[in-house]
């Protein structure tokens, strides 16, 4: 339980994009109080593959956020507790089509590490894939797995205990201005806040969210039982090279999208891609589909699941495990940027991952906003 203050930092979302800027705040020797309407976290953070994806995010900054956050993550995760449960990236390659836009990425500076793989180097390094129609195969050491939905909780456990943050749960934050944020159980005093209010457009600063153009995107997920076999990395198909900026940007993309227009117009209309990743039990997460709308209806269409489950079996040349568990997920999204960082108050910063990629690059925001603050003077 939080008291009223004064903190150095005050946090509005104990989602990955707080829990970092919490770390970042409790690391440079803040005292820091996260505040949540939730008993504990629940919205994109814990529905997520929990993929730590640094490969074909967009170029730039973005691309270099990931490099930082995954840093990030392989310091901090051991000590709070988190499993790594398995690392790197296959991106296979079932066209010539998506050949070209491999080649061509792994001559850029995003591919860094990767490699290309022929299909005999796929199936000895991962077998499970052998039986696939691929030509050829991405392979990328960056990636990390946690299981989100244990990572979350164990990161505010640890920040708590190891460095003193001080959370407030069950507690919605009515309003927000310079040095303080009113809560239903009460106001804390704070030099500075920081506002992350994942895929919430409308609480706080709902003006400025409007004005970025942000809006919801709902996606489906599924639990798979235990297939048999082990990943030795996450997978993801061709799909996903038309989806993720750091591939679908490339010329070479576009050869790629007329060809997937015409074979699985479906699967575009609905925004699937294939991401597979393994749990501790054998079972798989497999997604995903995007849906957008300020306000997704909550439910999962079997129609979409099954064009998940059919790249599935066309990827792994085998008909999916039984679905074990489904859910959907929603995430703020916005056309024309990556990330919403507002100041609509000074001490104060509105920020927001619009890709669905704050698990991969929260870290690295959560410093930016921050070091961003703290040059305000704000903390001093």
């Amino acid at each position: 339980m939080a008291d009223g203050g004064p903190y150095d930092l005050a946090v509005v979302g104990a989602g990955i994009v707080g829990m970092a800027c919490a770390l970042a705040a409790a690391r440079r020797g803040r005292r820091v109080v996260v505040i949540d309407r939730d008993a504990q976290a629940n919205g994109a953070s814990v529905r997520n593959f929990g993929f730590i994806t640094v490969t074909g995010q967009e170029r730039g900054a973005m691309w270099e956020r990931a490099r930082r956050s995954r840093d990030v993550w392989a310091e901090v995760a051991p000590q709070a507790g988190v499993p790594i449960l398995h690392q790197g990236l296959v991106m296979v390659a079932r066209r010539a089509e998506a050949v070209a836009v491999l080649e061509a990425f792994l001559k850029t500076e995003m591919g860094e590490g990767c490699r290309l793989l022929a299909p005999g180097e796929v199936a000895r390094d991962h077998p499970h894939l052998a039986g696939g129609e691929l030509l050829a195969a991405l392979w990328s050491p960056h990636e990390l797995r946690v299981e989100s939905r244990q990572a979350i909780p164990r990161l505010a456990a640890w920040l708590a205990a190891s460095h003193g943050v001080a959370f407030l749960w069950g507690a919605a934050a009515l309003s927000v201005e310079t040095g303080r944020v009113v809560t239903t159980k009460g106001a804390i005093e704070a030099r500075a806040v920081a506002v992350c209010p994942g895929d919430d457009l409308y609480s706080l600063f709902p003006e400025r969210v409007a004005t970025a153009g942000v809006t919801r995107c709902k996606l489906q997920m599924l639990r798979l039982a235990d297939p048999g076999f082990r990943l030795s990395a996450g997978v993801m198909s061709d799909l996903g090279l038309a989806r993720y900026a750091g591939y679908a940007a490339l010329p070479e993309a576009e050869a790629l999208r007329v060809r997937l227009a015409v074979e699985q117009p479906d699967h575009l209309a609905n925004g699937v891609h294939l991401i597979v990743v393994q749990s501790a039990n054998g079972s798989l997460v497999v997604g995903d589909s995007h849906h957008y709308a300020p306000t997704p209806d909550p439910f999962s269409h079997q129609a979409v699941d099954e064009l998940i489950l059919e790249e599935f079996a066309d990827v792994f040349a085998r008909p999916a495990s039984p679905v074990i568990e489904r859910w959907t997920g929603t995430y703020a999204s916005a056309q024309d940027r990556t990330v919403l960082i507002d100041a609509p108050a000074p001490g104060v910063r509105l920020a927001m991952v619009t890709t669905g990629a704050g698990a991969s690059t929260g870290f690295a925001l959560g410093e930016e906003i921050v070091a961003d603050l703290l040059s305000e003077g704000t903390t001093a």
